[in-house]
């Protein structure tokens, strides 16, 4: 494990252009948000139930894409699925700016979310950058994610009050355009494709991470926090709108002020989980903040500043959740199978997403925005019964660790590794030549662990 000092031209052209393609990507299902429960009531047959569906339609074919399209860019090559996503992405965009009817704008959401791109750019990331740099070019990827979030909940009102909703879809099918042009022209090409446990999914360890207590209880609670999310989304802005009084026009201020200032009060709240190693106490006490602020909302949606500060916190809790969640994942994960569970994690996600547009619409239609905040509190506080369980993670690091040929048969060679101190897990595949390793960085000895390794010992 020597460390190079920094990345090649080439690793960070691939590292910073696949980062903005995902980005483009995630900005274009983003920016519908906070304007499809405003905008979309106008449309021929737009019922409350028919918003909900629109806002989470998305998530079920993304849910059910992804590891495929992941599985298809090992056979096929990662240029033509990520190409091909792409386009379906722009083409769905198209039929929902076009639409006039909701149910043309579900259908351009269903055919968007099936161009389901994220495993395989994960796998190209992994192609394209060396064994020491590739945790840094995830984390480029996921703070990209993180960025296009916040823009997506700022631009998408502004775009969508002087283009309408319709200017909102048009405006996806040019990120779409701009992201196939990064992909053809900027991303350096693969030279070899292979199979990253660490960012692909891989079928034997498919069923051990389902059986896993703790990462079960992980993609519970990701699946729920996307259900809140969407839920959410049918709800407030017309919370904004309808009972506060706020014109749908300006509601671009209140995401802008509610995200800068969630950005500033979680980062204190990683430096504990991450530092302090008190992630599980964070995790928890983010999950009690969603569930507690459902009832704030709930009592202010007739006061725009307590509603404006009632999003503010709700956008603290969900931030924090979703910056925490994946790097717990990633302690949690088996050594060798952090690219699976990562696969059923992001799966478990879009579902929550699918199902939280649904069930949010359908509250709505029965029982109003009271009945949405009520159903999003039951159920955050199911995750937070389930969340109170989990054990405190061990504070790890994966790392894949590239073997001499001659050693990937020795059978000794697995004791060596787990010998060293400071390496809690490990596993020698020997079809890769190479080690997957979970290690605890303030105690490893590297040295040793380079000796453990050496062809010449």
């Amino acid at each position: 494990m020597h460390q190079a000092d920094r990345m090649t031209s080439s690793e960070q052209r691939a590292a910073g252009s696949l980062a903005a393609v995902f980005a483009f990507r995630m900005l274009g299902l983003f920016m519908v948000l906070p304007v499809l429960a405003t905008y979309g009531g106008n449309l021929a047959g737009a019922t409350p139930f028919l918003i909900g569906v629109a806002i989470g339609a998305y998530g079920l074919t993304q849910a059910f894409l992804q590891i495929p399209f992941g599985m298809l860019s090992d056979r096929i090559g990662r240029k033509p699925v990520i190409v091909g996503g792409l386009i379906l992405f722009a083409l769905g965009g198209l039929l929902a700016a076009q639409a006039d009817t909701m149910q043309g704008v579900i259908l351009g959401r269903i055919v968007q979310g099936a161009g389901a791109i994220a495993a395989a750019v994960m796998a190209m990331v992994a192609d394209l950058t060396r064994e020491q740099h590739r945790t840094k070019a995830m984390a480029m990827i996921g703070m990209s994610i993180g960025v296009s979030f916040a823009v997506a909940m700022v631009a998408g009102p502004l775009i969508a009050a002087r283009a309408g909703l319709e200017g909102v879809f048009y405006t996806t099918v040019v990120l779409a355009l701009v992201g196939i042009a990064l992909v053809i022209w900027v991303v350096p090409p693969v030279s070899h494709a292979e199979r990253h446990r660490d960012a692909g999914v891989i079928a034997a360890s498919f069923w051990p991470s389902l059986r896993n207590p703790e990462l079960l209880r992980l993609n519970y609670g990701i699946a729920t926090l996307h259900a809140i999310l969407m839920a959410s989304f049918v709800a407030i802005p017309l919370a904004l709108q309808e009972q506060a009084g706020l014109p749908r026009e300006e509601h671009w201020w209140v995401y802008f002020c509610a995200l800068l200032i969630s950005f500033f009060a979680m980062v204190p709240f990683i430096i504990l989980a991450e530092r302090k190693r008190q992630v599980k106490g964070v995790v928890v006490g983010a999950i009690a903040l969603l569930a507690l602020v459902q009832p704030m909302l709930w009592l202010s949606v007739n006061s725009l500043p307590w509603l404006v500060s009632a999003i503010v916190l709700f956008f603290v809790g969900f931030n924090l959740l979703e910056a925490t969640l994946p790097s717990l994942l990633s302690k949690i994960a088996p050594a060798g199978g952090k690219g699976t569970a990562m696969g059923i994690y992001s799966t478990s996600q879009f579902i929550g997403a699918a199902v939280g547009g649904v069930l949010g619409g359908a509250v709505f239609g029965a029982y109003g925005l009271g009945g949405v905040f009520a159903c999003c509190g039951v159920l955050a506080l199911s995750w937070l019964l389930i969340g109170v369980k989990m054990r405190q993670p061990a504070h790890v690091s994966s790392y894949r660790l590239p073997l001499p040929q001659e050693l990937v048969r020795d059978e000794a060679l697995l004791r060596r590794i787990l010998a060293v101190p400071g390496v809690t897990e490990a596993v020698v595949v020997a079809e890769e030549a190479a080690a997957y390793i979970k290690v605890d960085t303030l105690v490893l000895d590297r040295e040793e662990l380079d000796r453990a390794v050496a062809s010449d010992r």
